[in-house]
């Protein structure tokens, strides 16, 4: 590790430290590699505060590239207890500006021209400044309103070294923290590591906004702004600018609302179940009123795919919760869900009946689906089923999405609006006429697997009558049995070594030889260190191998409540 990087460990310690998670550190060895353990005072307030506030506001002050983990883990309510993500996504992504010269020069350095030969001007108070980027509105040679987003300086380059950093901590979480056998730290630094590193790169934007440019171009009640290609690079994104209000601060007549949510609900399951192409993060401030009840989508940094499977199983999933069909619910996740290992999937089902009893004792439309989207999530963590991040982003996305519609037409029945999609797809995947229905599928694959039957059956009589039949078993207790095995022959092995070494030891001090220090053999000495040395680490071993463990640290998640 560099030295700036020791230096900014330093750092994360002392301010984790400084809200309560210092023991984490000194159980990770942290200090113990920076040679010194920092004294810090926890504030009475931060000790009243839960554990999910403080790893906010743990995040919040260890600046931009730790805000924007923060931000990526609120999308992954699969890795992350459920208040956990809630904390999260309050996190506030607001920096200084930079100064419009470094606005010029990023624009030159990016695009090869001035600023002057490609605009005709460039408002000097930006619209927003964030950790990654700026936007400032401008006018193009041609007279066009466009926005211009660009990448704030430096910001890759320090990326790059807290990336260096937070997989040096991921790596000594993963060596004391148990519950990391399932998702590790250095598989979420990783992605983390896609995600962000996507985020800073415009053109994979530009290429998202063309794709929902050419979706919705049949959709008169949507618009999405046009990229600039020649005035883009990838630190550099031109954009059409778009005039609205933020749906959150539009001032409309009931009537108006009611058209507005139809519009939202409209295009949000058009996205899901035509497109497969979703945006992750529609928030009030990424939705724009247009005049007319027009709407426009902003910020196309997160956005999220479906393939037709996982459309398919969205609607079975979705219709197996409002017929509170837990089975089929449990089935479904579980079947999803790439288990790490077997899960008790009787126990999952209860559970799961016990939380749609819990929610789903009203109508569908006064469920709290926040809360059931959260615990769902967490039930599936519970039991060692990781959900596809996709699957995860789309519940954040609903969430979002169904308090806008809450806030414009609280009326709105989603069950209703939603069923003729849910129709349409599942006509298509049980139409024989079309080669892509899921019926043809199920076909084709029954066929196959038809076809192949008999050979396997051949194949399996054959090694029984030859003797070359043979079953693989796996357990636990095999696993565990075999360790210790290991664990008693190394233990006897260096005990034999250290009795060889005594006997040696016993003849050199019998024998005078011409190596001698203060009248005693040297040889004779030198087996003397190396059996004692052997003789304790087999005794250490033989007492503490077994109690070095990982910490739990699912005490600590969600458990502690805020003090009164």
């Amino acid at each position: 590790m560099l030295f700036q990087d020791l230096n900014r460990l330093r750092q994360i310690g002392v301010i984790a430290a400084r809200h309560g998670f210092g023991e984490w550190f000194e159980r990770a060895g942290v200090w113990r590699i920076l040679g010194r353990r920092e004294k810090v005072e926890v504030s009475a307030e931060t000790q009243r505060a839960s554990t999910a506030r403080r790893f906010r506001m743990l995040l919040n002050d260890l600046g931009p590239s730790f805000v924007k983990l923060g931000q990526v883990l609120s999308t992954r309510a699969d890795l992350l207890p459920g208040e956990y993500i809630e904390e999260l996504a309050t996190l506030q992504d607001h920096v200084e500006p930079f100064p419009l010269e470094e606005v010029y020069a990023r624009i030159r350095e990016s695009l090869g021209s001035d600023a002057s030969e490609l605009f005709r001007e460039i408002d000097p108070k930006p619209l927003a400044a964030a950790s990654i980027a700026q936007v400032h509105r401008a006018v193009t040679l041609e007279g066009d309103e466009v926005v211009v987003k660009v990448q704030r300086p430096g910001i890759a380059e320090q990326i790059d070294s807290d990336l260096a950093v937070l997989r040096s901590l991921a790596r000594l979480l993963e060596a004391v923290v148990e519950e990391t056998s399932l998702y590790s730290p250095t598989g979420i630094i990783d992605e983390f590591d896609r995600a962000i590193h996507e985020e800073l790169d415009f053109v994979h934007e530009a290429a998202n906004i063309r794709a929902f440019l050419e979706n919705h171009r049949n959709r008169p009640y949507m618009t999405i702004p046009r990229v600039y290609e020649a005035l883009s690079s990838r630190t550099v994104l031109t954009m059409e600018f778009v005039r609205g209000v933020k749906v959150s601060q539009a001032q409309l007549s009931p009537e108006d609302r009611r058209e507005v949510a139809g519009h939202i609900l409209d295009t949000s399951f058009r996205q899901l179940f035509e497109d497969g192409l979703f945006h992750g993060d529609p928030h009030p401030g990424n939705l724009l009123v247009l005049e007319g009840n027009r709407l426009a989508l902003l910020d196309f940094g997160v956005v999220g795919r479906l393939t037709r499977v996982m459309q398919e199983t969205l609607v079975m999933l979705v219709m197996a919760v409002a017929l509170k069909d837990s089975d089929s619910v449990a089935r479904i996740l579980y079947r999803v869900g790439a288990p790490d290992s077997r899960a008790n999937l009787m126990g999952f089902r209860n559970d799961i009946e016990t939380l749609l009893g819990k929610y789903l004792t009203t109508t569908l439309g006064e469920v709290d689906s926040r809360s059931l989207m959260r615990d769902l999530l967490d039930l599936a963590v519970r039991y060692h089923i990781r959900v596809p991040k996709e699957y995860a982003l789309l519940g954040r996305a609903s969430v979002a999405t169904e308090g806008m519609l809450r806030s414009l037409y609280p009326d709105m029945n989603v069950l209703e609006v939603a069923m003729p999609y849910a129709k349409e797809l599942l006509a298509d995947r049980y139409d024989p006429s079309q080669l892509q229905g899921g019926l043809m599928r199920t076909l084709l694959r029954f066929q196959s697997m038809a076809a192949d039957l008999p050979t396997q059956l051949s194949q399996i009589l054959l090694d029984l009558e030859s003797g070359k039949f043979s079953v693989t078993v796996r357990a636990e207790q095999f696993d565990r049995l075999n360790d210790s095995l290991r664990s008693a022959a190394l233990v006897m092995f260096l005990g034999l070594c250290a009795c060889g070494t005594i006997v040696g030891v016993f003849i050199s001090f019998a024998q005078t030889g011409p190596w001698q220090f203060h009248g005693l053999p040297v040889l004779g000495l030198l087996g003397l260190a190396l059996s004692a040395g052997l003789f304790g680490a087999t005794f250490t071993w033989f007492l503490f191998g077994k109690r070095f463990g990982k910490v739990r640290v699912s005490r600590w998640l969600g458990n502690k409540k805020p003090q009164r």
